[in-house]
């Protein structure tokens, strides 16, 4: 099980690009802890991290990606692969990462979930880079940077997703995400159970056993934010974990 360290991009109102982390997905529940998100690349880089896990949040909400330069920025430094999410509606978007920067995937939502079409000629583009974003809300898919309940079932959402020909799964527990109040188990179990490909679980982890517990899943890893800031989690033992989860 890989552990994808999480580096949220927002602006400020200068403009100036900075790695934060959000409260449950909303933009007026902000915590800034880097003006500089090359360098916090780095240093998850340099910690074991074998890819990172980068979300535009700018894009999420605008509907197209806002922060690509900085994501370039981060490419160039880290040598490392890496996954990228937010506002990849077209197939414009998706050619500016996976071509232009070169990063390894792309996670779709909003798009992917209105439009199966499109996401099965964009896996059929990009064979094994395609990641599907499923952001559950009681149980249901928001979209449009988490701000409305699409009311598609998450699980539902998986298996369109699966057949579409996507590389994973991308499932976040929205009430969880942030939090540092655990993961949601039981809903990450009922995804896992109803699709056979990949499956990364993200939201909530907030300590060494939280990993113990999703490494015990048949998960291909699991996005870690605010826990790997706050220092309530080391990057290094968690990778270590993930290894090697015991019995």
């Amino acid at each position: 099980m890989h552990i994808f360290p999480a580096i949220d991009l927002k602006q400020d109102p200068d403009g100036r690009c900075r790695c934060v982390r959000l409260e449950q997905g909303r933009a007026d529940a902000e915590t800034e802890f880097s003006d500089n998100p090359p360098a916090v690349a780095r240093r998850w880089r340099d910690c074991g991290a074998r890819w990172l896990h980068i979300v535009d949040l700018d894009g999420a909400f605008a509907g197209y990606p806002a922060n690509s330069d900085t994501v370039s920025a981060i490419a160039n430094v880290v040598g490392i692969d890496i996954q990228v999410g937010g506002g990849i509606r077209d197939a414009d978007a998706a050619a500016l990462l996976l071509e232009d920067i070169v990063v390894s995937r792309v996670v779709v939502g909003t798009r992917a979930l209105r439009d199966p079409r499109w996401l099965a000629a964009l896996c059929k583009t990009y064979p094994g880079q395609i990641v599907a974003g499923i952001d559950a809300r009681d149980g249901r898919v928001a979209v449009e940077g988490w701000t409305r309940d699409s009311g598609v079932d998450a699980v539902e959402a998986a298996r369109r997703f699966a057949d579409c020909g996507v590389a994973a799964i991308v499932f976040t527990d929205i009430a969880t995400d942030g939090m540092l109040t655990g993961p949601n188990v039981p809903a990450t179990e009922r995804l896992l159970e109803s699709v056979s490909v990949p499956v990364i679980a993200s939201g909530g982890v907030s300590t060494l056993d939280d990993v113990r517990r999703l490494a015990s899943l048949p998960l291909e890893g699991v996005i870690i934010g605010k826990a790997l800031y706050t220092g309530a989690v080391d990057l290094r033992e968690a990778i270590n974990l993930a290894l090697n989860p015991g019995p």
